[in-house]
């Protein structure tokens, strides 16, 4: 079979039986398909076989990615975008050998050692000037600072928030659930103040739209505008929460996941275990809870403090 049909069959199994989101199938043929481009650039042969793809196969690959490759919007790849292409290719080689073809053990893929992630989030004190900043006598203002509290209340990301509908929040018991990445189930929790302000904004809709966050310009509402199209975009809210971060005298540039960092911070540094933020994060695997050290080493140094006896 060649590489490009079993990409196309590989990518059908992922949508059909594995389920998986739209957009997971898509970065999975991104990826995938843009190893065939090497691939065909390489070998010269457009009909490679699956069969044929070997360790030196995917060591020439990984070396192209290394070394060569520059994307055109961000140069280099850092080494945790490389390991994207590599675990893309592992699972369809594990696809492949499900299918019983003789091929290549993804278990022969090592990925690469990534450095340990430097994460952005906010201070008490920063989380409050932002907060304060925001301009509240209309209801721009209004939505505007709902958003962030419920960013920083529930630690959702902000394509979630975004995808959130009235229906789905319950003011009164402070929680809802969502779908998160890959299809991932979990409950989220609004504090005492998100509550407040999302009752605040939610009396200023007049409305009979679902979408939870609507925009206020562009086109107003009309027979070919739907609901859908006053839905509050990713991208408006990373416009808006960068204007207010300047107001505020925050000088480093930051985005939506950086109040999903602060939230996590902070629920850790009063205390949260770590498998409870992991759950409340919506991780698949604690080890991409464990980025936030900053926390843990703080909570380390205040037991040594504590306990070793060369403090006494």
């Amino acid at each position: 079979m060649t590489v490009n049909e079993a990409i196309l069959r590989f990518l059908e199994y992922c949508e059909l039986d594995r389920n998986l989101s739209l957009k997971t199938v898509r970065m999975y043929g991104y990826y995938l398909n843009f190893f065939k481009s090497w691939l065909t650039a390489f070998s010269k042969d457009k009909d490679f076989e699956v069969e044929k793809i070997d360790d030196n196969t995917v060591r020439n690959f990984r070396l192209f990615i290394s070394h060569e490759y520059k994307n055109p919007f961000k140069g280099v790849l850092k080494r945790q975008t490389q390991n994207y292409f590599l675990v893309a290719l592992r699972s369809f080689l594990r696809y492949l050998i499900k299918q019983k073809m003789a091929v290549l053990s993804p278990e022969m893929i090592e990925l690469g050692k990534s450095r340990d992630r430097n994460i952005k989030f906010l201070s008490p004190e920063e989380l409050e000037r932002l907060f304060k900043i925001i301009d509240i006598k209309d209801k721009i203002g209004i939505r505007d600072r709902a958003i962030l509290e419920v960013l920083f209340s529930t630690g959702l990301r902000v394509s979630e928030l975004t995808a959130l509908n009235r229906e789905q929040i319950n003011l009164q018991s402070g929680e809802f659930g969502i779908i998160g990445k890959g299809g991932k189930a979990r409950v989220v929790f609004l504090s005492k103040r998100a509550k407040e302000w999302l009752q605040k904004y939610m009396g200023t809709r007049n409305d009979a739209f679902q979408p939870l966050f609507i925009r206020y310009s562009g086109p107003t509402a009309g027979s070919d505008l739907t609901p859908e199209k006053l839905r509050l975009s990713v991208r408006s809210i990373e416009r808006m929460l960068d204007k207010h971060r300047k107001k505020a005298g925050i000088l480093f540039r930051i985005g939506p996941h950086v109040l999903r960092h602060s939230y996590a911070t902070d629920l850790l540094s009063h205390g949260a275990d770590l498998r409870s933020v992991q759950e409340m994060l919506g991780h698949k695997n604690i080890s991409t809870t464990q980025i936030y050290t900053h926390v843990t080493n703080v909570r380390l140094k205040e037991i040594h403090e504590k306990f070793h006896s060369g403090n006494k």
